[in-house]
């Protein structure tokens, strides 16, 4: 039997922003599963109080707190309850996020905006106002919610992908920077996994059978597939890791001309 231990976080104390929802959530129990104490936010207090008691039921300490990523106030008092009902923050994931289909020269102000206001500036927030936390602990770990559509273009989704690219240059700068406070900072960049963000456009006939012929494993995420990838960036076997984008993608990046291409 092994003492291995590199991937516990035991003693750790997470605050998941877009924690009751999609890939959020599944990270938050993955963290909770793994030793953590875990804070899952988001804008709607009846999920925070679900998920919480998940957690709680998990053998966990929780906390109930909501905020709003566009918010600077909002994200503080997440903060402070944090802190204060925890302890510190250990790790920061920056999950919240939204989307919405529309052809770039349609797209009205109001939508470009929304989209970059909580994919981008959101995470930017979070991370400005948690690292300031985690540089006077000496320590932290941030783990920005990138995708796919931060590293290749998606048709009708230039909005979400012009924020997610962001997030990927956002993360490498800030990595850069804090790692004299011993703060690392990386991002997952997840392939195609069903949520509730996206479940309408993904499985719309077309747009599903150009997401499968292009992924090797031939099928979407499954939500709990993004579970270890996040334990890995938060736990102490990635001491040594940071500035990273990890694609969690059933292959999609490395596909170029598949066997269906070829062979069709």
């Amino acid at each position: 039997m092994s003492d291995y231990k590199g991937l516990s976080l035991e003693g750790k104390r997470a605050l998941v922003f877009g924690g009751t929802s999609g890939l959020g959530k599944s990270i938050a129990f993955g963290f909770a599963q793994a030793g953590a104490d875990v804070a899952a936010v988001s804008r709607r207090g009846g999920e925070v109080e679900k998920t919480a008691a998940e957690i709680r039921a998990l053998g966990r300490r929780s906390v109930e707190a909501t905020a709003d990523v566009t918010s600077r106030s909002d994200i503080q008092s997440a903060i402070n309850l944090v802190v204060a009902q925890l302890g510190g923050i250990d790790i920061l994931v920056n999950s919240a996020g939204t989307t919405k289909r529309v052809p770039s020269l349609e797209m009205a102000d109001e939508d470009w905006d929304r989209i970059l206001d909580t994919n981008l500036k959101g995470t930017w927030l979070a991370c400005q106002m948690v690292g300031r936390v985690m540089k006077e602990q000496g320590k932290g770990r941030i783990i920005n919610i990138s995708s796919l559509g931060g590293l290749v273009g998606n048709y009708e989704a230039t909005a979400y992908c012009a924020s997610k690219g962001a997030v990927v240059l956002l993360t490498r700068c800030l990595a850069a920077e804090w790692a004299r406070y011993g703060i690392a900072v990386n991002a997952l960049a997840p392939g195609v996994f069903e949520t509730p963000l996206n479940v309408n456009i993904v499985n719309e006939p077309g747009r599903k059978s150009a997401i499968l012929t292009r992924t090797p494993m031939r099928r979407f995420g499954h939500l709990d597939e993004i579970q270890g990838a996040a334990i890995f960036l938060a736990s102490d076997s990635a001491s040594f890791v940071t500035g990273e984008i990890l694609s969690v993608d059933g292959g999609f990046l490395a596909a170029g001309i598949g066997d269906r291409v070829v062979n069709a």
